[in-house]
């Protein structure tokens, strides 16, 4: 049929739609969000009841009305193993929290559903080595970084927010300050205004989260310690809700982890 189409996408959220249907919301790369109905999935013996969140599905959609319907579905990945740890599961919800802030619907988003996808295989695959393992939470805040920056609302940490000067840590000399100026960025100028303060080698820290790996040192533990880490989740406890007007709760989960 032509109003027919196949669609690649993660299921991020899934609710009750009448009697016996679900309503679930999509990320694809084609269509940024979208919603269809899934008639039938909360029967017990139905062939579309996993259509749950935190699925990777590839859909056959029909229908030309707003609330389009999925006749068929197949997963390609359940990352229910996400569900192994509190952290580890808020992390996820974190990412999904942000997602719903970020991107519009029928929105094309290009690399955003893959990096998502990317974090949480990392995620998933990662075995904690003790609890509270503090990599759980640098790779939460890492992926929140990476999906900022492909959204447009990357923190800003090359370059001064108030001088338009190049952000430049000089690692060893403790110093040097840097100020965090809520829903403006970073500045190397004091001011009134800024609610944290981090030295070089900490903002240093933060710049390399940009890039696609961990901050690891050569014996494979992770560079920084657990104030430090805190006090990068607070920039962007702070951050996200300054630039998109919501909180994202699972980062207060997060944050009573580690604390």
């Amino acid at each position: 049929m032509s109003n027919e189409k196949r669609l690649k996408g993660l299921c991020i959220k899934a609710t009750p739609l009448g009697e016996n249907d679900r309503l679930i919301t999509v990320l694809s790369e084609e269509q940024g969000l979208s919603r269809f109905a899934v008639p039938g999935a909360r029967k017990p013996k139905s062939s579309l009841a996993s259509a749950a969140p935190l699925t990777l599905l590839e859909i056959q959609i029909f229908g030309k009305k707003n609330l389009k319907t999925i006749r068929q579905l197949k997963i390609i990945k359940s990352y229910s193993g996400l569900g192994k740890s509190i952290e580890c599961l808020a992390a996820a919800q974190a990412i999904t929290e942000l997602t719903f802030l970020l991107i519009g619907n029928e929105d094309t988003q290009n690399n955003y559903l893959s990096t998502v996808l990317a974090h949480l295989d990392r995620l998933c695959e990662y075995k904690a080595l003790a609890e509270s393992d503090l990599k759980i939470l640098a790779m939460s805040i890492q992926s929140l970084m990476h999906l900022l920056a492909i959204g447009g609302l990357s923190l800003p940490l090359h370059y001064c927010c108030e001088t338009g000067k190049p952000i430049q840590p000089p690692i060893g000399n403790w110093d040097w300050t840097c100020f965090f100026i809520p829903s403006e960025g970073f500045s190397i100028v004091e001011d009134s205004r800024s609610l944290i303060n981090l030295n070089a080698s900490e903002i240093a820290l933060m710049q390399r989260l940009l890039f696609p790996d961990l901050p690891i040192k050569s014996n494979g533990e992770l560079l920084g310690p657990k104030e430090v880490w805190k006090k990068i989740l607070k920039i962007f406890c702070i951050w996200i809700p300054a630039q998109l007007g919501k909180e994202i709760s699972s980062l207060k989960i997060l944050g009573e982890f580690y604390r």
